[in-house]
């Protein structure tokens, strides 16, 4: 009878100790779900959204179809997508000598500048 009453409570402390674990990972997970929630997106929000991607798009157009400045110090410059295609058809006709302008041009893009003279030797 002593072992079975033994058996009885070991019994109900291990399943409140399965309870008890789900208990602790249902509040964790409750905790994350509350804490981790994005905040809800108003009308004023929304409209910033959209004026940011409106923005971000005609920036990335801009980039597309006109000339401009990489890195002025190196001389790289930034092409329309359509005149770097009319260059690259060009140059395909010639595999050698895009080849080379192809290293020339990458050795320059990862040249590393020297370092600034010390004012004080």
């Amino acid at each position: 009878m002593n072992s079975s009453r033994q058996f009885r409570s070991s019994l109900a402390i291990y399943a409140l100790g399965v309870i008890g674990s789900f208990l602790v990972v249902i509040a964790l997970v409750w905790a994350m779900y509350r804490y981790t929630r994005p905040v809800p997106i108003t009308g004023n929000r929304a409209a910033e959204r959209k004026k940011a991607l409106i923005d971000m798009r005609n920036a990335e157009t801009e980039s597309l179809n006109t000339y401009g400045w990489v890195d002025q110090t190196k001389g790289i410059v930034r092409l329309p997508i359509a005149r770097a295609m009319e260059l690259v058809l060009q140059e395909s006709k010639n595999p050698a000598t895009a080849r080379s302008n192809l290293v020339a041009r990458a050795e320059k893009a990862a040249e590393v500048p020297p370092p600034p003279a010390n004012k004080y030797e």
